[in-house]
């Protein structure tokens, strides 16, 4: 397959509105060890606890995504130009089971790791991430920034030890994330008891509650961002509750004042050339947004995601 193949359909040239969907207008491919950057969706919703609908955020996604086009505006980043990007459709779930759908997403993602891609994937409930790091996490555990309102470290939830609060947590135990290589921003939705975030604490995780944010500024949490991760590889999940609601009210569990989407983008920014491994964006709920903001933005982060995987993957290609 040669490289031209790979390249997005030209929004400037072809109208939006125009052709299938994909992530970004990103080419439809199949997974080879010619792309760089394997953009996937994940629709899986059965490990959410309130109001389900997450299924169907790779197909919102793809659709808001007909907006985005070829370059940052403030890196200056072009992935297209940097990497082979393509979408190659979606994982396989199991509609009836969340273990089942966890060893299937697996499967998939570990035929993205053994094809040297990088994944950039929507989701689906935050259960999403567990599979994903399980399977590329193999060379030992990784780093983790977290944008979320809630820290998914419980142990159980609702008598179940998979679903969208416990990713985290498991992650952890099966040594695919480095707790002192863990930071969670936008922290803040009301608690079940005083202990819920005690097992971040315990293990050593950076945890930025908004009341930290507020207090310490954009700036200072980018330098802790940066400071906890250091120069190893990293993984980055996105639950779009962690934006304020007026920026993603199509969520399965909003909690108000929450992070401005232009930090979001910020961040992300400020955060180029780390060592990014792979990322997603979960919990977007497009029945439950009308205006369909919560799928534009999530379609904006996912491109700040792509720029971080372009860069990351032109860097290893020098070495």
């Amino acid at each position: 397959m040669s490289e031209s193949q790979f390249q997005p359909v030209d929004s400037s040239v072809t109208p939006r509105y125009a052709e299938i969907a994909t992530f970004m207008r990103a080419a439809r491919a199949e997974l080879t060890s010619s792309i760089d950057i394997a953009l996937a969706g994940v629709p899986l919703d059965l490990g959410a606890t309130y109001r389900s609908g997450a299924r169907q955020g790779p197909a919102g996604v793809r659709e808001a995504s007909r907006l985005i086009r070829q370059v940052n505006p403030t890196t200056g980043v072009a992935p297209y130009r940097l990497a082979n990007i393509a979408d190659i459709g979606d994982a396989p779930t199991h509609p009836l089971s969340v273990e089942k759908s966890v060893e299937v997403i697996e499967a998939f993602y570990s035929r993205i790791y053994a094809a040297g891609a990088v994944p950039v994937s929507v989701g689906g409930d935050h259960t999403v991430p567990l599979p994903i790091l399980r399977a590329i996490a193999k060379s030992g555990p990784v780093g983790l920034i977290q944008i979320d309102s809630h820290s998914d470290t419980f142990d159980e939830f609702m008598g179940t030890r998979y679903n969208h609060a416990t990713f985290v947590r498991r992650a952890v135990e099966e040594k695919l994330l480095d707790p002192r290589r863990i930071i969670q921003i936008g922290l803040r939705g009301t608690r079940y008891g005083d202990d819920d975030i005690n097992y971040g604490a315990q293990v050593g995780i950076r945890m930025v509650t908004m009341d930290e944010y507020e207090q310490i500024g954009r700036a200072r949490v980018i330098e802790e961002i940066q400071r906890t991760i250091g120069s190893k590889p990293t993984y980055v999940s996105i639950d779009i509750d962690g934006l304020d609601p007026k920026e993603a009210p199509g969520t399965g569990v909003p909690e108000p004042g929450g992070i401005m989407m232009r930090d979001a983008q910020m961040i992300l920014r400020a955060l180029t050339g780390i060592d990014f491994i792979g990322g997603d964006i979960c919990e977007v709920v497009p029945s439950l947004d009308p205006t369909g903001i919560t799928c534009i933005n999530a379609a904006n982060l996912m491109f700040e995601l792509t720029c971080l995987a372009a860069v990351a993957h032109d860097r290893r290609k020098a070495k």
